[in-house]
């Protein structure tokens, strides 16, 4: 399965100034997997290192590092290989298990940068933050892997549509009816399928989205075993279980804000913002801002007080709210139901393009689901689950902020008119992109 990420892993291995690099993700994005791929394809050889439940390379860090000679002379008799500084690459698998050997990064960097070494861990953000774990910090490089994007889904679905899709952006220039209703087709596939690879290629295998939906609860309840496993007491493990089995309720609301009440009767946020933090910091979340003016930088007006959640992945998001594919593919859902999953959706296209989003509301006269800042300019987005493109909240926005350009995210073709661009569902991956 093609990944994208193949080219940032490129630049990283060409780079005259490259670092160990740490690669974060959510648990089942596929990042071993796409580093052994690539490991495979631009290295004459592949060292792998599995830490989680391995005492005995536990102890080959833990002992202590004399020099990196005397460690790679360990890993060679582990591993029974030759470890070649830049023909090998070197992969240390669920390194949050093993603080000493995410530490050795530095020593790496600092005395045998020839080494072409590559991080991987489900729950590293979550492992940082815990007390006593330290951190190589400014001697490596970072990257951060997500689900299948569209774009990766259309690669591996329907790769002709991409270059259209691209160009039509560029230019505002409608696809052809024929390309356009498949688009939109893929997209609804999307929304039930997701993109976690495991769960993209259980439908390849079988297409049977009864399968899917059984495999996409078994990640979410993985996630679940994740949170006792990676926190410090039992209370805090039931306060993030808790949240992360609230999401569907609390996007389901027309109201998408956050609401600690939904949780439990009399909840208040300084019990439960940790476990928010935790589910941020492990990849299972994203959270999305309230942002009081639309002026930039957006950063300056945000509003942490108010904020909307959502799954990292929209098709988790689909199988744990219980959505039928039959009402997501045949667009028989309710508006509410409908609205949730197409924002989800928005939201996974915006996070894996590096964009921090924003919501705006307006004496809750009107609201915005997302705003956007791409370098000086602030970008409001309108989002329909359909064809429906009534913009109130975006007119008002645009007057008060005198925003030039605007987008209206639906299932109407490309187009642009009096500095309103309209994207299709499908496109939204285009966003970010110079030009926007």
């Amino acid at each position: 399965m093609k990944r994208l990420i193949e080219k940032a892993l490129l630049d990283w291995k060409n780079s005259a100034n490259r670092k160990p690099l740490v690669l974060y993700g959510a648990r089942q994005v596929g990042k071993t997997h796409s580093v052994m791929e690539f490991g495979a394809t631009h290295y004459a050889s592949f060292a792998y290192f599995y830490f989680d439940n391995n005492p005995e390379l536990h102890e080959l860090f833990e002992s202590g590092i004399r020099s990196i000679p005397s460690l790679m002379t360990k890993l060679e008799a582990y591993s029974n290989q030759t470890i070649v500084p830049g023909i090998t690459l070197i992969l240390f698998d669920e390194v949050q298990t093993c603080g000493a050997a995410l530490n050795s990064l530095k020593l790496f960097q600092e005395a045998a940068p020839e080494y072409h070494i590559i991080a991987v861990g489900s729950l590293l953000g979550v492992a940082i933050n815990r007390q006593g774990f330290a951190f190589p910090v400014g001697k490596v490089d970072e990257l951060h892997m997500f689900p299948l994007t569209f774009e990766e889904f259309l690669i591996e679905f329907s790769p002709k549509l991409i270059p259209l899709i691209k160009n039509a952006f560029i230019n505002n220039e409608p696809l052809s009816s024929a390309f356009h209703n498949q688009a939109l087709e893929l997209f609804l596939q999307y929304l039930v399928i997701g993109g976690m690879p495991e769960v993209i290629m259980e439908y390849i295998k079988t297409g049977n989205y009864t399968v899917v939906k059984a495999k996409q609860l078994s990640i979410c309840n993985n996630y679940i075993s994740d949170m006792s496993k990676y926190t410090d007491t039992k209370t805090q493990a039931v306060r993030n279980e808790a949240v992360y089995n609230t999401l569907p309720a609390q996007l389901a609301k027309e109201n998408k804000k956050f609401q600690y009440a939904k949780i439990k009767s009399g909840a208040r946020a300084t019990e439960y913002e940790l476990s928010l933090n935790w589910l941020e910091k492990a990849a299972i979340i994203i959270k999305c801002n309230k942002i009081n003016e639309g002026k930039e930088p957006l950063a300056n007006y945000e509003d942490f007080l108010s904020f909307k959640v959502y799954m990292s992945d929209v098709g988790l998001y689909c199988g744990k709210s219980n959505n039928s594919h039959l009402s997501v593919l045949g667009r028989t859902m309710g508006d509410t139901a409908k609205g949730a999953l197409t924002e989800n959706y928005v939201a996974q296209q915006l996070h894996a393009n590096g964009i921090n989003s924003y919501y705006w509301e307006s004496n809750n006269q009107a609201e915005l689901d997302f705003v956007i800042q791409i370098e000086n300019r602030v970008i409001p987005i309108e989002v329909k689950s359909w064809e429906a493109v009534r913009s109130q909240s975006l007119e008002v926005f645009r007057k008060k902020y005198n925003i030039t350009t605007a987008i209206r995210v639906s299932a109407k073709n490309f187009g642009f008119e009096r500095g309103l661009k309209s994207v299709p569902l499908y496109a939204v991956w285009c966003i970010g992109s110079e030009e926007l």
